[in-house]
């Protein structure tokens, strides 16, 4: 079996992800432009890289079809910038947790605009765009689940932390947060090795989505605040950063929409 193309994925799906992804996007220039700074992940955009706020604002593009490709790829090369500035802590001391996760906070986002740059890309005879072929698609899959996989070892690491943001009025909130860490590893592996593949992403867009929605929304309305939602800016940064990991998450997804939920019967790189 040859690897798929994203471009078999139908142009209403694609569109829909896309708009979704703006507006995740959009979410951070609107943090930006209320607290003049760009939006933390791991580490702060650095001031002396050359007009830094173009793969912000260049979200605005991807609601068009004319400049959602352009846009893509604006963002696919800033956020690559943002990845190698990340990935200096992890090389400094490689064994701190939070080095990792803001690389991978960082990678995420890359691996969204990469995906949807593809799936806008294909046409009926594939693209011949290296970043853009099915098989550079594969990679960004797999890249996506390893970050998967990291956030469920934090789950076990920071576990009291994580116990503490689970609602207070769900139960087992400790037994929750190991759960949804197995989770979050059970999607990576699956992504990494091919194992029921669109389920995999599909569950852990879910997960991603309903942690923004049953966490930190609700955080905003809580008196008093929670102590991990403190200052506001923190907050609404942590908000912002988990709705772009969620719809990178879906982005990923769209990209399998071509594969069966339950059962894959050979690996894509075959022939």
């Amino acid at each position: 079996m040859s690897v798929s193309a994203p471009g078999e994925v139908p142009v209403r799906i694609v569109g829909f992800g896309r708009g979704l992804f703006a507006v995740a996007l959009a979410s951070v220039a609107i943090l930006t432009l209320s607290y003049g700074d760009i939006v933390p992940m791991g580490q702060a955009f650095p001031a002396w890289i050359p007009w830094r706020e173009t793969w912000v604002y260049g979200s605005a593009g991807l609601c068009f079809p004319r400049t959602a490709l352009p846009s893509a790829l604006t963002i696919c090369v800033y956020q690559a910038v943002w990845v190698l500035i990340c990935a200096l802590p992890v090389v400094s001391a490689p064994r701190s947790v939070g080095a990792w996760y803001g690389f991978c906070e960082a990678l995420a986002p890359l691996i969204g605009a990469w995906i949807l740059y593809a799936l806008l890309r294909w046409g009926p005879v594939g693209s011949r765009m290296p970043i853009a072929s099915a098989r550079a698609v594969r990679v960004a899959q797999i890249l996506f689940g390893l970050t998967c996989v990291f956030y469920g070892w934090s789950h076990f690491f920071y576990a009291d932390y994580t116990a503490a943001m689970v609602p207070a009025w769900l139960p087992t909130r400790l037994a929750l947060a190991y759960f949804t860490g197995l989770g979050h590893i059970a999607a990576g592996i699956g992504l990494v090795l091919w194992i029921l593949p669109r389920l995999a992403a599909t569950l852990e867009a879910i997960m991603m989505s309903l942690f923004g929605l049953l966490v930190w929304v609700p955080s905003f309305f809580a008196q008093p605040r929670p102590e991990w939602a403190t200052p506001p800016q923190n907050q609404w940064s942590e908000l912002v950063v988990n709705l772009v990991l969620a719809m990178a998450a879906w982005l990923v997804a769209t990209s399998l929409r071509n594969r069966p939920w339950f059962r894959e019967r050979r690996s894509p790189t075959s022939s």
